[in-house]
């Protein structure tokens, strides 16, 4: 596990979350701790080191 630190697409601050880094590559969607909103996370591990690591805002 390793720690990402990135920003909210929506409000802007910054999240911290776990990553799992012995999963290749990784698409989920990851609701906000502070605004609530839905972020799509796409996560590439490449040697268990994050190579790519998005959030983007969903769409609606």
């Amino acid at each position: 596990m390793e720690e990402q630190f990135f920003q909210c697409p929506y409000c802007w601050e910054q999240i911290s979350m776990l990553i799992d880094t012995s999963q290749h590559h990784q698409i989920y969607i990851e609701d906000c701790e502070i605004c609530c909103n839905p972020i799509q996370l796409s996560i590439t591990v490449l040697d268990q080191e994050i190579t790519s690591f998005q959030a983007e805002n969903i769409e609606q």
